[in-house]
């Protein structure tokens, strides 16, 4: 018995026998069309490479079936397209430096087992852009941070080892925490089970915390009240007539 895939546009018919995508692209490749352009290293999930579109939801291909009848494989999402599944994955390195996710002053502290535990699963983001391919603002917004630079970003603001906070916190401001929707996508499809849109909600609160603003709510109470003198009591001030 067969099952159909198609690719880029393009159907094969697959032994059944043939569960695993990642399988399936290579055996396409060696058996029907050596043209194909796919990538992957070490197929057992930790280095991000093979991530693409499985029936429109972001996977990796080295761990995703295929399903019973059809499956559709496309290439990730808001990301160029080289040829066939290979994405110019380029913005990896540039969101990196642009939310200043890496240790850039150590600090003295003494680091502990809990420390570490906090940081810990944050430290596991593989970098396979599946978070940035279902964000619906990086793709109306090519300068969003977007979801794993963010989630890195806390991830140095929460290292025990790290003294420079503030410099990472004005690298999020703009295009970054107070621009994500919420939406929960990127939480949805990251393969290391990351809650990043819980990250990026802690990271507003760290805003708020250091006295930083949603630029939506910035607006003074002179502002909000029609531009009355903020020293007017509203009726509210008991010697006020």
């Amino acid at each position: 018995m067969l099952n159909k895939i198609i690719i880029c546009e393009k159907e094969y018919s697959i032994d059944e026998k043939i569960t695993n995508i990642l399988d399936v692209l290579v055996h396409i490749k060696t058996t029907s069309n050596n043209s194909l352009a796919f990538k992957y290293g070490c197929k057992s999930g930790v280095c991000g490479s093979c991530a693409v579109r499985v029936d429109g939801v972001e996977q990796l291909a080295c761990c995703s079936t295929i399903s019973l009848g059809t499956t559709i494989v496309e290439p990730l999402k808001n990301l160029e397209v080289i040829r066939d599944l290979v994405v110019d994955d380029r913005n990896i390195k540039n969101r990196l430096l642009q939310s200043k996710a890496n240790l850039e002053t150590k600090s003295t502290n003494e680091v502990t087992q809990n420390d570490v535990d906090k940081i810990d699963l944050q430290s596991n983001c593989i970098l396979c852009n599946s978070c940035y391919s279902s964000c619906p603002v990086y793709e109306v917004n090519k300068d969003f941070i977007g979801p794993f630079a963010l989630t890195r970003a806390y991830r140095y603001l929460e290292d025990n080892k790290e003294s420079s906070t503030k410099s990472k916190l004005d690298a999020i401001q703009t295009n970054g925490v107070w621009d994500c929707t919420l939406c929960g996508a990127c939480s949805l499809v990251c393969p290391a089970s990351i809650d990043i849109k819980n990250d990026i909600m802690k990271l507003q609160n760290l805003s708020v915390q250091n006295g930083y603003k949603n630029p939506t709510f910035s607006n003074s109470s002179d502002d909000m009240f029609g531009g009355f003198d903020s020293g007017a009591d509203f009726g509210f001030n008991p010697n006020g007539f």
